[in-house]
């Protein structure tokens, strides 16, 4: 069971990481928020509450810096440059000295009151608790089956067990976390590295609210190319397909080329066939596009295979505030 006694200026129990890009309208509910429900613990834990200013281009970083003089147990970690969601997040737990930290958005649609029941199956003996979303409000239809799609197509591709309907919410251990901090790759899918590492897990179901202002940070082009990051970082079964399907299609090919020899030489054809082109543009077309769709499937390792030999940094600071 987690210690609860942690006396103050010590290492604070329960660190909340929050990464943000452009979110200024939400920074004070959110602070506020997080922190009614932290200080309302049992034993009223130490707590830092970890605000990863993305680049924003409108004045969050203003509004966290006000935070920080109203409020203790802040800490403003100003990145460089937009760098991503993940990466933002990845700062944040990186930086969090926590004996648990909880991972979660700042728009508020992760609410901040089932950080309550985190803790409480924490203490219980959990290393990771992730909120599983019972109901997602204010989004379309299209959204919800993209997303439901997704996550069932990936623990059929994966052979990482990763929870359907989950987001980045949740709290972990600090051995959980010190088990993230040793895994640097670049393309980052947080919710299947925490359940790559293992561990006692456990979900927690819970209504997912609209955002409070603002608009998502995740378009579809920017939601493509997270599945297509989720899929190439713990499965090589879109390279075992590729293969599989040059497979399938030189075998047809090679059918394909006996039924025209047998033609030739033997007549089968009635005399009133003749061949035209429209066969051989068909088939043309139709290889080209299998090669291109597997040359497509191998540049998308081979580009993570060069962004990670290539050894930068996840991401830079500019600069660390604390209240």
């Amino acid at each position: 069971m987690a210690d609860m006694t942690t006396a103050r200026g010590e290492q604070p129990m329960l660190s909340i990481v929050v990464p943000m890009f452009n979110e200024r309208p939400n920074v004070a509910p959110l602070v506020e928020r997080i922190a009614a429900v932290v200080e309302g613990l049992p034993g009223k834990p130490t707590y830092e509450i970890v605000l990863v200013n993305d680049g924003s281009s409108d004045a969050t970083a203003d509004a966290i810096r006000e935070q920080l003089q109203l409020r203790p147990h802040l800490v403003f970690v100003n990145l460089s440059r937009n760098f991503g969601h993940q990466l933002a997040a990845t700062a944040g737990i990186e930086l969090a000295t926590g004996a648990a930290v909880v991972l979660m958005d700042g728009d508020l649609q992760d609410p901040p009151e089932l950080i309550a029941a985190f803790v409480e199956k924490w203490r219980a003996g959990f290393d990771v608790v992730y909120a599983v979303r019972r109901t997602r409000k204010g989004e379309s239809a299209f959204k919800l089956f993209t997303a439901g799609f997704f996550y069932r197509i990936i623990t059929q591709l994966t052979k990482v067990s990763i929870p359907v309907d989950t987001g980045d919410f949740r709290l972990m251990s600090r051995r959980v976390v010190d088990a993230l901090r040793r895994l640097p790759e670049r393309h980052r899918f947080l919710r299947g590295m925490v359940s790559w590492v293992g561990f006692n897990q456990v979900g927690v179901e819970y209504d997912r609210d609209v955002r409070l202002s603002g608009e998502t940070k995740y378009p579809l082009p920017k939601m493509l190319r997270f599945a297509i990051d989720g899929i190439t970082s713990f499965s090589d079964i879109p390279l075992r397909f590729a293969s599989y399907f040059g497979f399938v299609v030189s075998a047809l090919a090679f059918v394909y080329a006996l039924v025209v020899v047998v033609d030739k030489l033997f007549g089968v054809n009635p005399p009133a066939y003749t061949p035209g082109w429209a066969s051989t543009i068909v088939a043309v077309v139709f290889l080209g596009g299998v090669q291109l769709i597997s040359l497509g499937i191998i540049g998308e390792y081979l580009g993570r295979i060069y962004d990670e030999v290539k050894g930068r940094p996840l991401y830079l600071i500019s600069d660390i505030e604390r209240s």
